[in-house]
């Protein structure tokens, strides 16, 4: 059929995935991108499941690879730095994988591979800007670019995370936002430098505090440390999102005194560095897609860092929406051919789309946000995180994968698509 001109925003990793399936079946794709540049930057990700089989199909395995984080297991320390409990990592021959995988990868790493992919394939991006409004006509989308620039679309794609405007604009003037924030649940993230120590290995390191306060540190880097700080509090809820010398000096206030490093990290974060602060949330829409306007990644399901999946969500999501475009609409060409039937196929693909990936994600969001919190209230004293202790290192000592016992990569009785359209391409 006619090439389909699809318009996506968002350069992150569901958008720019979602990019290169759809060049690489031939249809004309535009990624709009509102910083100035593609955001390769970010701290340490990981793939699991499914995610990992994707990735293969992507023929990118080898770039992939090249680009793996050193890091060998996790630890869990108390506060005077002593290690209660070790879990190593895991490959995909061990069956589901612990929280370090074999498949460790820097943010920035996976989002500029999966971004020289799709230019490969012939998506096109215009960096530093985003879309201003659009008119859903039907038969196309009708957008208007924050810089000016105006055209029409067979499809909108919104895969722009958590904070998505293009969900906010398909909701409609009016509607209660999809994002569920996780009650005062909240996370800081940064780089600080600091070499490597002789003896000291690739580890990621948790400190739990009484408090509702914890701190990691991984190193996937001799020269610098990944610091991951926060915890439950409602300390910035009068705080602007963005707002960073505000957010820095609440989160100093809210972690002062929690023990270990952290008066260290905190005289870090408060430097200026690559810092975010993310108000832990979870998205949930009863369906993905409106007329000719469609979400994937975060905009459409974020399942928080919690699960362990937001990558592997991200990457299977855009398969799957390629896939039923690929399935339903064909491969484009270049050659003029009606479009007639392109408006009932592309129907057809967005309700594919749909039903096939939701019960992935809801197995990956289940119990995510729901149910009270007497966990975190019982961890929030030094008794509780006592006795955590004393648990996790049973635990370590009887080799238990944690990974399988936190996270949710195990989804069961859903099997990846397998798609013609996109194999053959």
């Amino acid at each position: 059929m006619a090439q389909l001109k699809i318009l996506i925003s968002g350069a992150g990793i569901a958008g720019n995935a979602l990019a290169y399936w759809l060049a690489k079946i031939g249809h004309d794709i535009t990624v709009v991108e509102r910083f100035s540049s593609l955001r390769d930057t970010g701290l340490q990700l990981d793939l699991r499941g499914h995610g990992i089989e994707v990735m293969k199909r992507m023929k990118l395995e080898e770039a992939f690879k090249a680009k793996v984080a050193p890091e060998k297991g996790v630890q869990l320390i108390d506060k005077r730095g002593r290690r209660r409990a070790f879990f190593p990592a895991t490959t995909t021959k061990d069956g589901v994988q612990n929280f370090t995988t074999e498949f460790e990868i820097m943010r920035g790493d996976i989002c500029r591979i999966l971004y020289d992919a799709a230019v490969k394939h012939g998506a096109k991006f215009i960096f530093g800007t985003s879309i201003e409004k659009y008119d859903d006509k039907g038969s196309s989308v009708v957008v208007r670019l924050a810089n000016g620039r105006e055209d029409s679309f067979d499809l909108v794609v919104g895969a722009e995370g958590l904070n998505s405007r293009t969900r906010k604009m398909m909701l409609g003037p009016g509607a209660k936002d999809a994002a569920r924030p996780l009650d005062g649940v909240m996370v800081g993230y940064f780089t600080m430098h600091k070499p490597i120590q002789q003896g000291e290995e690739f580890l990621a390191t948790f400190y739990v505090a009484p408090g509702n306060k914890g701190i990691m540190a991984r190193r996937s880097h001799p020269e610098t440390l990944q610091i991951y700080i926060g915890g439950k509090t409602h300390a910035l809820d009068n705080v602007a999102r963005g707002d960073v010398k505000a957010e820095k000096e609440a989160l100093t206030e809210f972690m002062r005194g929690a023990g270990w490093e952290t008066e260290n990290i905190l005289k870090a974060m408060n430097t200026d560095n690559d810092f975010y602060l993310e108000r832990m949330a979870i998205v949930k829409l009863d369906r993905w897609f409106k007329g000719r306007v469609v979400l994937v990644g975060d905009a459409a399901w974020c399942p928080t860092a919690n699960t362990g999946m937001g990558t592997t969500s991200s990457i299977v999501g855009a398969y799957v929406l390629a896939g039923e475009i690929g399935r339903h609409c064909g491969k484009g060409t270049a050659e003029k051919s009606d479009k007639s039937d392109a408006g009932a196929d592309l129907d057809k693909a967005l309700a594919s789309y749909d039903a096939k990936f939701r019960p992935f994600m809801d197995q990956v969001q289940k119990g995510i946000g729901e149910g009270s919190d007497w966990g975190m209230s019982f961890m929030s004293t030094a008794f509780g995180i006592s006795l955590m202790h004393i648990f996790v290192a049973v635990l370590a000592f009887f080799q238990v994968n944690i990974g399988a016992m936190v996270l949710k990569e195990q989804v069961k009785d859903w099997k990846l698509p397998d798609y013609e359209e996109l194999n053959e391409a």
